[in-house]
């Protein structure tokens, strides 16, 4: 098989696993129902993917490295807390922007199995722990205010994500269904989380 069919194959079949456990989940999908969205048979999924679990991670792996890295070699710079934060949430809403179905596809794993989502995401070279004590020593410099460093995570995250897993019902509870507002009211968000986080933590 040369290399740009493989290619082309192996593409085909993250997009249809992404449809099916978007749809289904996890345990709610069949490797047969995936090769039938792929349009092959199940031995040549199988070839390219002994399971469920490896289809998972790698529409995970393919997802998050479009910005993992990035935000890997942020964390680590010299750059100020505000840019590191500005530039982080931007980068996590263009992320949900271009993968519109990761909010729904996460909610419905995280309670499952969540060891083994953590896992995933951790593969993709970001600790937890790292992003924690740069905050912590933000605190400690007076730069931020002092908090738990998990509420602020959890805030910035919250508050990105929520509009892209609920956008169904907020569309049509105070955008009347007009899914084009709906779209210009979540590309606004980088802006409006920014700003409302940076302003309620910065200390300058």
């Amino acid at each position: 098989m040369n290399e740009a069919k493989k290619d082309n194959t192996e593409e085909k079949i993250l997009n249809a696993a992404q449809t099916v456990f978007t749809q289904k989940g996890m345990d709610g999908t069949r490797m047969q129902e995936i090769a039938d969205e792929a349009g092959i048979n199940k031995a040549l999924l199988h070839y390219y993917f002994r399971s469920k679990q490896k289809l998972f991670e790698a529409i995970f792996s393919k997802v998050f490295s479009q910005i993992f890295p990035d935000i890997k070699s942020l964390i680590y710079s010299e750059k100020p807390i505000d840019e590191k934060l500005g530039v982080f949430i931007e980068k996590y809403i263009d992320l949900l922007m271009r993968n519109p179905f990761l909010p729904t596809f996460i909610l419905k794993e995280v309670n499952r199995d969540p060891e083994f989502l953590a896992s995933v995401i951790k593969k993709q070279g970001i600790n937890p722990a790292d992003i924690l004590q740069l905050l912590e020593k933000e605190m400690e410099k007076g730069q931020i205010r002092k908090m738990d460093p998990r509420d602020l995570m959890i805030n910035i995250l919250s508050l990105s994500i929520f509009p892209f897993a609920s956008r169904p019902l907020m569309q049509i509870m105070f955008f009347s269904n007009d899914k084009k507002a709906y779209k210009e009211f979540l590309v606004q968000r980088k802006e409006t989380v920014k700003s409302f986080v940076l302003n309620s933590i910065l200390l300058k």
